[in-house]
């Protein structure tokens, strides 16, 4: 089993663990492995300092890195991500790609409001917004919308 220590392109840190180390080139090759915080599939593998238990060794090996640890403030801000993103797939309905023709059946009393999260692409998003229908751009990554093991 590798434990490995993960970053998406936009800094966020976490951990992944892979039955090897083939394993993790090809699951990223096919953008099965997302940021949790942001679901940025762009993944890299932070260096990492390896505990080797050699016979007869006492010396602690120097890295050759520094190791920056995420702040509290960073940290604060991650799990209050995190928690109002559970609490959007807690309140809404996920109509995918449906998502700016039912906010329009909405905006119009054609069916009853409710909370919807969806697909949308940027041109529809803004020409929701030029007939006054509120939409919220919210980046959801896929492991929020699953259940986790």
């Amino acid at each position: 089993m590798k434990v490995l220590d993960l970053q998406c392109s936009h800094g966020h840190g976490f951990e992944g663990w892979f039955g090897s180390e083939d394993d993790f080139v090809a699951q990223c090759a096919q953008s099965q492995v997302q940021c949790p915080v942001c679901g940025d599939p762009s993944i890299v593998k932070k260096l990492s300092a390896p505990r080797l238990n050699l016979s007869g060794r006492r010396e602690e090996p120097q890295s050759t890195q520094e190791v920056v640890a995420p702040t509290k403030d960073d940290q604060a801000l991650t799990a209050a991500w995190m928690a109002m993103a559970r609490q959007v797939v807690a309140n809404t309905t996920d109509v995918g790609n449906a998502f700016a023709e039912e906010a329009r059946k909405m905006h119009y009393g054609e069916t009853e409001e409710r909370g919807i999260r969806g697909k949308t692409t940027p041109e529809q998003a803004r020409e929701l917004v030029e007939e006054g229908i509120a939409v919220l751009p919210f980046v959801l990554p896929e492991a929020l919308k699953e259940t986790l093991q």
